[in-house]
C-alpha cells in the first residue's frame, strides 16, 4: 500500500477519483469522515492510500476555500457563465455568485456566452463597469475562446451558471478531446436539460484544471451558507470608492439621505442592477433566523 498526496478530480456515487504526478486511483473515503461530518470535495488535496489503482482517502489537507454549489474546493477562479439568449440570465444570479466567490477569496470572471445569437454587450457592460474581468464567447463560432483560455491558464477554475448557457459546450471548445455530452435548450421552458451529472476536474494542460458542474435553472439562497448584512458592503467592490461619502457612518445604502452609494447609482457610476442585487441580498440577510446565523 502506497501513501500519496493527490487531488480529487471526480466524485461520483461515493467514489473519489484521485490523481497525482505518477498515477490515478479510485478511492472510497475512510469511515472517520462520516463521524466528523466532513466530506471530500473535487479539488481537495488529500492523502490517499493506494494499491493497484484502488485505495482510500485517508486525510483531507487544509483547504484554501470551498463551495457548496458548485461543490468544489481550492478554486482560483470562478467563471460565471451567462447568456442574453435562450436562456436569459438574470443579473441577480451573477451577482449572487460574485458575492460567494469574493467571500471565499476567489476571483470571479464573467463569461457572456451565445454572442452569436444576441449581443452580449448590455450584460458585459454592467460587469466591466463593476470592475470584473469579462469575456464574451460563442461556443458555436469559437469567438472569445482563446481569450478565455488565457484568463484561466495555470489556475484551478470552476464553471457555473444557469442551465443551458453552455458550460459543457464552452469546456468542449477549450479541450475538444474531452467529448463531453451537451444538451439542447428547451425553448418552451427557457432552460437546458441537465447534461452534467457530476462534478469533475478536467486537466487542460499548463497546470490548468477546470471543474464542470451541474447547472441550475434558478438560484435558491437556501442552498448556500447565509451571508450577513454586515458582510455585504465589501463584497460589492464597485461600491468602494463611494463608501466614505455617506452622511451617516452606519449607512446601509438603502434609502438613507446623503448616501454616497445612492448618489453614485443616480449618477450612473454604479449600475442600477448591482444596487438592486445588493438590496435583495440585504433583505434576505435581515430575514435570517437566529439558528441560521453562522456560529
Amino acid at each position: 500500500m502506497e501513501q500519496v498526496q493527490a487531488v480529487i478530480i471526480k466524485a461520483l456515487s461515493g467514489f473519489y477519483y484521485v490523481a497525482w504526478e505518477s498515477g490515478t486511483a479510485e478511492c472510497r473515503a475512510r469511515g472517520k469522515f462520516r463521524k466528523t461530518g466532513e466530506s471530500p470535495l473535487v479539488g481537495d488535496r488529500v492523502v490517499a492510500e493506494v494499491e493497484n489503482g484502488k485505495g482510500t482517502v485517508a486525510r483531507i489537507l487544509p483547504r484554501r476555500n470551498c463551495f457548496v454549489r458548485p461543490a468544489v474546493a481550492n478554486v482560483d477562479l470562478l467563471v460565471i457563465l451567462a447568456s442574453r439568449s435562450i436562456p436569459v440570465t438574470e443579473p441577480f444570479l451573477i451577482d449572487r455568485m460574485t458575492v460567494l466567490a469574493l467571500r471565499q477569496g476567489v476571483e470571479p470572471v464573467i463569461c457572456v456566452n451565445k454572442s452569436d445569437l444576441e449581443s452580449p454587450e448590455p450584460l458585459a457592460r454592467i460587469y466591466r463597469a463593476a470592475g470584473f474581468p469579462v469575456v464574451c464567447t460563442s461556443a458555436e463560432t469559437g469567438e472569445g475562446i482563446l481569450e478565455l483560455a488565457d484568463l484561466i491558464r495555470g489556475k484551478t477554475v470552476a464553471f457555473t451558471g444557469n442551465s443551458g448557457v453552455g458550460k459543457s459546450a464552452i469546456l468542449q471548445r477549450l479541450c475538444p478531446e474531452l467529448r463531453l455530452e451537451t444538451g439542447e435548450v428547451s425553448r418552451k421552458l427557457g432552460r437546458g436539460r441537465h447534461t452534467t451529472r457530476h462534478v469533475e476536474l478536467f486537466p487542460l494542460g499548463e497546470q490548468t484544471y477546470v471543474a464542470d458542474t451541474p447547472g441550475f435553472s434558478s438560484f435558491d439562497l437556501e442552498l448556500t451558507e447565509p451571508i450577513l448584512k454586515e458582510e455585504l458592503e465589501p463584497l460589492f467592490p464597485d461600491f468602494g470608492p463611494y463608501l466614505g461619502r455617506c452622511r451617516f457612518p452606519d449607512c446601509a445604502h438603502r434609502r438613507e439621505p446623503g448616501c454616497g452609494v445612492l448618489s453614485a447609482v443616480a449618477a450612473g457610476k454604479i449600475q442600477p442592477s448591482r444596487h438592486i442585487s445588493y438590496l435583495r441580498l440585504y433583505e434576505a440577510a435581515e430575514k435570517l433566523k437566529p439558528w441560521e446565523l453562522p456560529k
